[in-house]
């Protein structure tokens, strides 16, 4: 089963120290042996939304006024389990400290 962990901005982030960052990249490294992680990285703040409705789409540039509801970085993990996929969020959140993320199933082949 294919999930993927996604981080949202908060207020009270941690800032992120040496020791965040050697305790991420082991992390990372025990997650990209086992298989598990597939894919993670950061995302430009803002983007571009897209939206379509009766067949006009309307691109715009951001950054947008509710920037605090983008996602600022992923996560595409592989595990056998809903359960699984939250103990490794959980293990990602004791690391970073502060914050809020979404865990959702990934549908599809």
């Amino acid at each position: 089963m294919r999930y993927l962990m996604t981080t949202l901005p908060t207020d009270d982030q941690a800032e992120f120290t040496e020791q965040m960052g050697r305790e991420m990249g082991a992390f990372i490294q025990e997650l990209s042996a086992s298989g598990a992680l597939l894919a993670t990285g950061g995302l430009e703040p803002g983007g571009v939304l897209l939206s379509s409705k009766d067949g006009e789409i309307t691109v715009t540039d951001g950054p947008f006024a509710e920037a605090k509801e983008a996602v600022v970085g992923f996560a595409l993990i592989e595990v056998r389990s809903k359960e699984e996929a939250i103990e490794l969020a959980t293990r990602f959140w004791r690391i970073v400290g502060n914050g809020k993320g979404l865990v959702q199933q990934v549908f599809g082949p």
